[in-house]
Order: C-alpha cells, then sequence, then structure tokens
C-alpha cells in the first residue's frame, strides 16, 4: 500500500457489503515475515529433515497428552485424537453440552497451500490447547465451533458474520507448513474469539479497541510460549522436537521488537504516564501497532497468574463494548467478570497501571 496509514487498519467493510472483518493491523503481517532473521519457519529444521518420509509429508503422532512443563505434570487432551487424524472440514457440528472454546469442534475452509489438512489441525489443536487448557472458561457467548480459514492475502481476521451463527471464523495467511505463523496469527484472533469478539454486530470500536488489541496479542505471546515447551517434549510431529528453538527464537524476536517500542514511548517506566501523554492516539488508533507499548506489562499480568487469562472471557459483554472511555470500560469489564464469578484480577491491575480517569 502506497499509505502508510492503510497498513493500519484492522477492520473494514467488505466489498458485497454483507460482513464486517475483524483483524490485526496489515504492517503486522511484516512482522509475520522478518521475525527472526536466519531462522527457517519451515514446517522442518535441517536437524531433522531426514524424518520426513519419501514423500516429504509428515504424518501428525497420535499425541494425546499435551504436557505443562510448568506444572511438571501431564493432562490428557481426549479430544486431540480425532484432530491429530484429520479431522472433516465441514463445520457448524453443535457444541456437547458442556464444551467450552477449548473444546468445539475446530474445522479448516480454504486451501492451505500444500499443507496437509490434518497437520494443520494437529498444530491448531495444540496452539488452542497451549493458550486455553487449564484456563476457566465462563463466558455466556462462547461459540459452538470455529472454523479456520486460510486466505490468499490480507491480515488475519475474525470474520464477523450472520451465516452459521453459532460458528466463530477465524482466517489466516501462511505458507504451507509454516507452523508458527500459523501459531501465532491464529492465536491472537482465538484471543479476540475469546474476548467476544466474533459475532456479527461485534465490531471493533474506539476509543478503547487499541486495549483488546493488546490484551489478544500478550495471550498469543503467552500459547506460543507454552506451545514450545509442549512441543520440546511431544512434538506433533515424528522426530520434531527441535522445532520448538524456532518457535521459542520468534517469540522472543516479538516480545523484543514490543520492548523496544515500550522504552521509545515510556511505557517501560509506567504505564500511567505513557497512557497520559498517548490517551489521544490511542482513542482514535485501535490498531495493534499502537498498543504494541502495552503488551509486555499486560504479557507479565497473564504469565503470573492464569485467573488473570480467564478474566478475557468477560470482555465485551455489555452494549457499548469498546465504545467507552477507558475508566468505563475497565469497570465495566470488573462488573462482567463478578457476574461470572471470575476474579476480575486483570482488569482490576490494568487500571492500577493505566491509573485512567472515568
Amino acid at each position: 500500500m502506497s499509505d502508510r496509514k492503510d497498513r493500519y487498519r484492522h477492520w473494514a467493510f467488505s466489498i458485497d457489503g454483507a460482513r464486517w472483518v475483524r483483524g490485526v493491523a496489515a504492517a503486522k503481517r511484516f512482522r509475520f515475515r522478518r521475525a527472526v532473521a536466519g531462522v527457517s519457519f519451515s514446517c522442518m529444521t535441517d536437524a531433522d529433515a531426514t524424518a520426513l518420509p519419501a514423500d516429504g509429508e509428515r504424518t501428525p503422532v497420535p499425541h494425546r497428552a499435551i504436557c505443562r512443563l510448568a506444572r511438571r505434570r501431564v493432562l490428557w487432551l481426549a479430544a486431540s485424537a480425532p484432530l491429530m487424524m484429520g479431522a472433516s472440514m465441514t463445520a457448524d457440528a453443535a457444541t456437547p453440552t458442556g464444551a467450552s472454546l477449548l473444546t468445539a469442534p475446530l474445522s479448516l475452509a480454504g486451501s492451505w497451500r500444500g499443507s496437509a489438512p490434518g497437520d494443520v489441525l494437529a498444530v491448531l489443536g495444540r496452539m488452542r490447547a497451549a493458550c486455553l487448557d487449564g484456563i476457566r472458561l465462563v463466558s455466556d457467548r462462547q461459540p459452538a465451533a470455529l472454523r479456520v480459514q486460510d486466505v490468499a492475502s490480507g491480515p488475519p481476521h475474525v470474520w464477523l458474520h450472520t451465516d452459521a451463527p453459532g460458528t466463530a471464523i477465524v482466517a489466516v495467511d501462511v505458507g504451507a507448513r509454516d507452523w508458527i505463523n500459523l501459531s501465532y496469527q491464529f492465536g491472537h484472533e482465538l484471543g479476540h474469539v475469546m474476548a467476544n469478539s466474533w459475532m456479527w454486530g461485534d465490531a471493533p470500536r474506539n476509543p478503547c479497541q487499541w486495549l483488546e488489541e493488546a490484551v489478544v496479542e500478550a495471550f498469543s505471546l503467552r500459547g506460543l510460549g507454552r506451545l514450545a515447551e509442549d512441543w520440546a517434549v511431544a512434538p506433533p510431529f515424528p522426530h520434531n522436537n527441535a522445532y520448538a528453538a524456532p518457535i521459542r527464537a520468534y517469540r522472543r524476536n516479538l516480545l523484543e521488537q514490543d520492548l523496544a517500542e515500550a522504552r521509545a514511548q515510556g511505557a517501560d517506566a509506567g504505564l500511567g504516564g505513557w497512557y497520559a501523554a498517548q490517551a489521544g492516539f490511542l482513542a482514535t488508533h485501535g490498531t495493534v501497532i499502537a498498543a504494541r507499548p502495552a503488551v509486555p506489562a499486560v504479557l507479565e499480568l497473564l504469565e503470573a497468574d492464569e485467573t488473570a487469562v480467564a478474566d478475557i472471557g468477560a470482555l465485551n459483554r455489555w452494549p457499548e463494548r469498546s465504545h467507552l472511555p477507558l475508566g468505563t470500560y475497565l469497570a465495566r469489564w470488573r462488573e462482567s467478570c463478578a457476574e461470572l464469578g471470575l476474579a476480575g484480577l486483570l482488569p482490576g491491575e490494568l487500571a492500577r497501571l493505566l491509573k485512567p480517569g472515568r
């Protein structure tokens, strides 16, 4: 795009006038491509190339255990077996009673450019578990099904639609067997779905859209860290443990970029001062690019306490959604947490750090 500002658009009305598209800024795609210089993000490293079958395709390891190294225990993911074996690419199955965003059926749409559907589902299942395993999921707006669509161009986004109203639709743009980009993009958009931003009418709105972007970006980075831990000990593909290293490197590079932006804008010295200086800009630029200086602080909160991650499920459950002053937005978020029986740690800590007025 010739106009730099055009890259920062994170939502648009589609040309047919029928659907809203939510997504991260187009500029963020350049981060996907340049994140770690000199590290290959194909499906394999040189060390494990010889482990591939003759046809160059991988067969997912039948894997039911997701290892949580932080807790030194193994949790059984009963739903992973159909994912590993290549689940159906049709969607809209009803969620069983008691199911949640973690267990809602996953399906695919699109061509996937040479990635085997069963492999894609295996990686998506691992990333979803890395993001949500052990988290209380109590929102009353969770989708009955989750569809992930490969698109040929454009930024990743959540597709707001009127058809299949119980299905959340996430679009990603990745190359063949590019599992790191797939996981990162999917994790960010999964965060939007967890934040109740996936139904028709859930279009992003200023002045507080930037905060949702900061939260879901940190949510994805947290998930990438846990994905790398799992991949190192129980990879979804044979002899592919070494792929954990580039996942960690990619995550580290993204976080270092966010930390550099935080230092440049003074957010590292305190979010309150940063927000006071940037409030006017943030109120009209609800993009992940604008929110980057806040991401490290949000990530620290999410990694310190899993109850903070659960609080994301209480976001945006009121009619105005993010179209409120920051102080009011955080207060509504805390009230929503209380309604769902959640601790409200995340909105409480963000209010303490950002020091907004009403």
